[in-house]
This record gives structure tokens, sequence and C-alpha cells, in this order.
């Protein structure tokens, strides 16, 4: 009536509310994160509590509820971290005193200086700033108490995992519900999605297991200092992609070698072995086909996503980039479809 084009209004409000939704979702990044990290952990949870309800379930037929296989989950996972604390913990705590009350020897200062008559790059930057980073210790460990406020985050995150699992199928239905055309195959979308994240999950978490099982022993043997706290620092680092292995690697040397350990050179070729290991053999064999990506593309992914998002965008970078190829793969099915199905009529 005005002159408009009714297709052209609906493109316009199309992109309107493409560019609205940008612009909520970076606002809210730190919830959307929040919520993130909380699926994963309940991704990580689902093949223990799906256990224990079809488990309860074959007892009494007329269960309907999966709170009782969620509680059993919680209260076996929060054991065996007690138990886990027990045995690992303590003396991993006794080793960071340890390395703490070494950094602060003479000693050990007297060694660092050293470094500077071996012309090593690395040995002469530390040698060179290690009185400013003596110095810059009680800062940096203010700016961790100050950061203290986010471990609220390790009660809010198993809290919301809790209701993910319990309310999951009743939150997908409601959002399959809402769809009038394409329910099947949206349907069938999510069904992919979620083996995916599953299988994505479990594997890390498997590699992130042989990580510290495999540290704690081989690095014990050779004979490396603070062994057990070097692999629980590896062990967390796993999880993130490409520079959280490099980073383990690089204090794992860096740690043998200040602490004065003669055969740095072994360690460093045992880091190097294992990673060839985990990443050529072990993770395409705990990877499905679904998850499996290009190195070249994890690499630009993770890139891009510590330029987008700093840690948070490197932490769920390959799993976006997992969920986006999946997405992809349907879209260019459901364009074949339509092709053939133009061709035959």
């Amino acid at each position: 009536m005005l002159g408009i084009d009714a297709k052209a209004a609906r493109y316009t409000w199309t992109a309107a509310l493409v560019l609205l939704l940008i612009c909520v979702v970076f606002l809210v990044r730190g919830t959307l994160f929040v919520f993130a990290i909380a699926l994963m952990f309940a991704y990580l949870l689902y093949p223990l509590m799906d256990a224990f309800d079809r488990r309860l379930s074959s007892l009494d037929k007329t269960l309907r509820s999966r709170t009782p296989a969620l509680a059993l989950t919680y209260l076996l996972v929060i054991g065996v971290l007690v138990v886990f604390g027990a045995f690992v913990g303590s003396r991993v705590a006794n080793q960071a005193a340890q390395l703490a009350r070494e950094v602060r020897n003479p000693d050990f200062a007297g060694q660092v200086r050293g470094w500077k008559l071996l012309g090593f790059p690395v040995g002469l930057q530390i040698a060179g700033h290690y009185e400013g980073i003596l110095n810059a210790l009680p800062q940096i460990t203010l700016r961790v108490l100050s950061a203290s406020r986010n471990l609220i985050y390790l009660v809010v995150i198993p809290i919301l995992s809790f209701f993910i699992l319990k309310d999951g199928r009743r939150i997908r239905d409601g959002l399959l519900e809402m769809l009038d055309a394409g329910r099947d195959e949206a349907e069938e979308t999510l069904l992919e999605a979620h083996t995916l994240l599953l299988q994505y999950m479990r594997a890390l978490l498997f590699l992130c297991l042989a990580t510290l099982m495999v540290f704690s022993i081989v690095l014990e043997a050779l004979g490396v200092p603070y062994a057990f706290l070097l692999a629980a620092i590896a062990f967390p680092l796993e999880f993130v992609p490409l520079f959280g292995p490099l980073t383990a690697a690089a204090i794992i040397i860096a740690v043998s070698a200040l602490s004065g350990y003669p055969h740095v050179l072994w360690v460093a070729a045992f880091l190097g072995v294992y990673r060839l290991f985990q990443d050529y053999v072990l993770s395409p064999h705990l990877m499905s086909s679904g998850v499996e990506l290009d190195p070249l593309l994890v690499i630009f992914g993770v890139f891009a996503g510590g330029e987008i998002g700093g840690v948070e965008g490197v932490f769920l970078s390959v799993p976006i980039l997992a969920l986006v190829r999946l997405g992809y793969h349907h879209l260019r099915k459901r364009r074949l479809v339509t092709r053939a199905t133009a061709l035959r009529s």
C-alpha cells in the first residue's frame, strides 16, 4: 500500500532480527558461557545417569521421574571426587607447597641467574626478570584472591547441569512443538547434535584422564620433581584445545629445568612422543567420524575463538565448529534431496 515490496520488507525484518539476536548474545556472553559449561558437564554425567535410569526403570516399570537416577549419579561422582582428593589431592598440595618454598630459596635464585652464562633465550628472559617475577607474586596472589568470587560457579554449574539433565527431554519436546513444518528434520538434527556432543565430551574426558595417568606414572618413573603436581596441572589444561597441551608442556619443561633435573631432554622427548600418540592414535580412536575436524580448521577455530571470546572462545571453539559442520552437512543433504526431487518431477 505504501509502495514497499512485501518480500523486501520480510528480508529486512529478518536481517534486523538476526542483528538484534547477535547483539543480545554479545551482551549476555558471560551468562551463555556458564550455561555452555553446564551443558558440557551435563553431557559428562549423562552416560552414567542414563545407565542408572535404565536400571531403575527395569526394576520399577511405573517409575517416570529421572530424579532418583540423577541423585545416584551425583552421589557417586561426589564420592569419587572425595576419594580422589583424599589419596591424590593431599600429595599434589604438598608438592605445590614445596615448590613455592623452593622458588624463594636463594640457591634456586642463583641457579636461575646462572642461566645467563648458558645463553638460552628463555633462560635469559627468566633470569633477567627473576626479581621482578618474585616481587609480582604478591600482587598476582591478590588478583587470584579477588577473582575467587568466580568460585561460586563451581556450585552454580553442577546445579544448572542437574536441571538440564532433569528437564532436557521436556525442553527438547517444547522446542519441537513450536515447529509446524520440518519437525522430523529438526528432531533428527537435534538427535545428531546430542550424539555428537555426547561422544565429544566422553572422548575429551578419556583423553584428560589418560593424560593424568600417563603423566603421573612416566614423570614419577623418570624422577621428575613434583610429578603429581605437574600431572594435575596438565589434566585440566587438556580440556582447552591446542593452547592447553602446549601450556602444560611448557610448564613441565620449565619446572623440570628450574628444579635442576638433569634429563630435561628426556622429558621433552616424552612430551613430544605422547602428543603424537594422542593426536594421531588415541584421539582418532575415541572421536567419532562426526566429531573429527581437519587440524587446519581446528587451528583456525581456536585462534578465531580466542580473538572473539578470549579463553572462553578457545574452550568452546571445537564443539561449536563440530556443530557448524553438522549443520552444514544437513543443509547440503537437504539441498541434494530437493534437487533430486526436482529432477524426478
